[in-house]
């Protein structure tokens, strides 16, 4: 991808999440906290696998 295209993106994308965030703040946030419970359940998820490989 030209570097000239990759800013661009990078800029639409920051853009588009600021004005998610000012026009509709709560929505905003309830998705951010669906992505952060999905991460942390991922990560646990990954440490109850590992830990029951060594039982």
């Amino acid at each position: 991808m030209p570097a000239k295209a990759k800013t661009l993106l990078i800029w639409i994308v920051v853009i588009f999440l600021i004005y998610a965030i000012v026009s509709s703040p709560e929505r905003a946030a309830n998705i951010v906290e669906a992505i952060w419970d999905f991460i942390t359940n991922a990560f646990s998820s990954f440490g109850q696998f590992f830990s029951n490989l060594t039982d």
